[in-house]
């Protein structure tokens, strides 16, 4: 994954200033999503792992998928060529990595932080808002949010936005009460 994502990042670079030249960071984003999807659809990854499908077949199957009409978006010429340069180059399967290798650039020159909110149960709107609020407060960027469930916390809250963590669940507090009682 770390190769995968080494590989990944000076591609992502590339088209990030590509798009932020263009002014169109979210076009390319919606672009690079959908390759994504298809290159991490099982289907095409057993295409990309098998070494019978030349570099062209493979290009041809993503495009494809992507301008099937179930697809409500076309590729632009500059990301048909991303395609045939990745295929070129055997890097069809890093289209997840590449996405997501700009996603955080365009996060990071859009001041928004992604962060995700864990707690034991599921919590409603108004207090997912209050959250969200909170967390830009605290951080002092515009933050998007993501809500998982995970039972074992028994109670609270564990949030990650990047390299913070805060642990305010019942699980982390009854963990350090057993290391301070030294068992």
């Amino acid at each position: 994954m770390a190769e995968s994502s080494n590989i990944a990042r000076p591609y992502a670079r590339a088209v990030f200033d590509l798009a932020r030249g263009q002014d169109d960071l979210a076009g390319w984003s919606e672009q690079l999503d959908l390759l994504a999807a298809i290159a991490a659809d099982e289907q095409v990854a057993a295409l990309v792992r098998n070494p019978r499908v030349s570099a062209a077949q493979l290009q041809q199957v993503v495009l494809d998928v992507a301008s099937a009409p179930a697809t409500a978006l076309q590729l632009g010429e500059q990301c048909v060529n991303l395609v045939k340069l990745l295929a070129h180059n055997g890097r069809i399967g890093v289209l997840p990595q590449i996405a997501e290798s700009y996603a955080a650039l365009r996060a990071e020159a859009e001041g928004v932080v992604a962060a995700t909110l864990v707690t034991a149960s599921e919590i409603d709107q108004r207090q997912r808002a209050q959250f969200t609020e909170a967390l830009q407060s605290r951080l002092g960027r515009r933050v998007t949010l993501e809500f998982e469930v995970d039972r074992a916390l028994v109670g609270g809250a564990v949030v990650r936005a990047g390299d913070w963590v805060f642990d305010g669940s019942v699980r982390a507090q009854l963990e350090q009460l057993v290391g301070a009682l030294g068992a």
